[in-house]
């Protein structure tokens, strides 16, 4: 196991669902205590359930709820502290002796997507701030239009041989009156003249199948345009502590020019039951839209057995 394998250790997080993954692993540790940590925790080394303990209903420790994974770590994220203050926000990808990582393995066309959230769900966006290489810091302009706590999640790749993602997150206090809003249950939404709908049930600990249905004036829409390597892209977010979830649709690697729609699949395993925030990205004519929905996944199978595995290829973290 190389050094930047052996990292992995140092809070090894797992996506839980859309072929959720486990980083390669850790640094400075023997590989037989490797080893036995994934067989104590009921995982193999690279985070995969083999029928020990199950820490959630599925059967995996959600990702997206640390500072620290799999022998990284997120800097503090600089960014203006009012609503309305124009500036920057910044951050580094570090290993856990400091050092600011450089190198990234591609990911659905980038080397890291950055998501943030206010922690009462709204208010999302998904970009794609630069790498200034001197120094391991990523950064874009930034301004608050809401004051509240926000989630800021760093999503990617590490760029050692068969590594899988990683999410680290941090909160970032934006001052202001903050009235927050209530996750009311919505599965079908309008945005930008778009008629978004969503299909399918969420089982805890199981493979569910969603279906969503983009329509405009009243006619479906069969010009869906590939966006980060699909033809739409899914995150989702567990309401309570705003585990990570995240995912590209179902089916073959788009061809340039080419389209598609009315409807795009996804395959979603849900930790725990409960509440989940789901935020469907799709592009037409050059221009990304945002639809949010609001589920539910019910009880299932406790220890996450017997469920079939879905594979969301290409690139579903």
């Amino acid at each position: 196991m190389n050094s930047a394998a052996r990292l992995a250790l140092y809070g090894a997080g797992l996506v839980v669902a859309f072929g959720g993954a486990f980083a390669a692993a850790a640094a400075v540790v023997p590989d037989s205590f490797v080893a036995s940590w994934a067989e104590g925790s009921g995982m193999n080394a690279h985070g995969e359930e083999h029928g020990g303990s199950d820490v959630t209903a599925a059967g995996h420790v959600p990702n997206g709820l640390s500072i620290d994974a799999a022998g990284f770590v997120l800097s503090p994220v600089e960014a203006p502290g009012a609503v309305d203050a124009e500036g920057e926000l910044s951050f580094r990808v570090q290993t856990v002796l400091g050092e600011p990582v450089i190198e990234f393995a591609e990911a659905h066309e980038k080397d890291l997507h950055l998501i943030v959230v206010r922690t009462d769900g709204s208010k999302f966006r998904h970009v794609h701030p630069s790498l200034d290489r001197a120094t391991g810091t990523w950064s874009l302009p930034w301004k608050w239009d809401a004051a509240g706590a926000y989630r800021v999640y760093a999503d990617f790749t590490p760029a050692t041989e068969g590594a899988e993602s990683i999410t680290l997150t941090r909160t970032v206090d934006v001052a202001g009156d903050f009235t927050p809003v209530t996750a009311e249950l919505r599965r079908a939404v309008e945005v930008d003249g778009f008629s978004v709908s969503l299909e399918g049930n969420l089982v805890a600990g199981s493979s569910s199948d969603l279906t969503i249905s983009v329509n405009r004036d009243g006619e479906p829409v069969t010009a869906l345009e590939p966006y980060l390597g699909a033809f739409g892209h899914l995150v989702a977010l567990r309401e309570g502590d705003l585990a990570y979830l995240h995912v590209h649709a179902e089916g073959d690697e788009p061809r340039a020019g080419g389209t598609a729609g009315p409807e795009i699949g996804f395959v979603a395993e849900a930790p725990t039951a409960g509440r989940y925030l789901l935020y469907f990205d799709f592009q037409v004519d050059g221009k990304v839209h945002t639809a949010e929905f609001v589920i539910d996944a019910a009880h299932g199978d406790t220890h996450g057995s017997g469920s079939e595995s879905h594979s969301d290829e290409p690139g579903g973290h």
